[in-house]
């Protein structure tokens, strides 16, 4: 009765895992290297960096946000040479977070997909282990009734 549920259930695992890997198109990849960095310019903070941030620090947070409100205003006056500035970076901004997203996207579809797997794995490890202590029972007992009956 419980070999029934695990298997819809890991079907429907692969089902996921594959709709995955079609999504981020990765028919003939390889998965990237421990090694490989993604450049930190431009990402978005992720949360537990900010709570990171805030947290041990929590006692010069509160007269640095003051001041950081306080550099905004002192900088009205230079704000109409450096305008040109960010048009001329809003052009890139969009390729640079439409690319942030597509990674942050990858990173996530993965990220699920390795989860999905580990999920796979869980389901058919039982089994898997079950056949081989059967195979090496029956190994086993063909050793044994080989050595007692004088074969090799």
């Amino acid at each position: 009765m419980d070999t029934p549920n695990p298997r819809p259930k890991s079907a429907h695992l692969l089902d996921d895992l594959e709709s995955i890997r079609q999504l981020l198109g990765d028919e003939n990849l390889q998965p990237p290297l421990l090694t490989e960095t993604v450049p930190g310019e431009g990402q978005i903070p992720l949360l537990f960096d900010m709570v990171g941030n805030q947290q041990p620090a929590a006692t010069p947070v509160r007269p640095a946000a003051p001041a950081k409100p306080q550099a905004p205003a002192a900088s009205p006056e230079p704000l109409p040479a450096p305008t040109p500035k960010p048009l001329a970076s809003a052009k890139p901004a969009p390729a640079d977070s439409n690319a942030d997203a597509l990674l942050h996207l990858d990173s996530e579809l993965r990220a699920a997909a390795q989860l999905i797997m580990q999920d796979v794995i869980d389901d058919f490890a039982p089994h898997i282990e079950t056949e081989i202590k059967r195979r090496l029972d029956a190994r086993l007992e063909r050793l044994l009734a080989a050595a007692t009956s004088g074969k090799p």
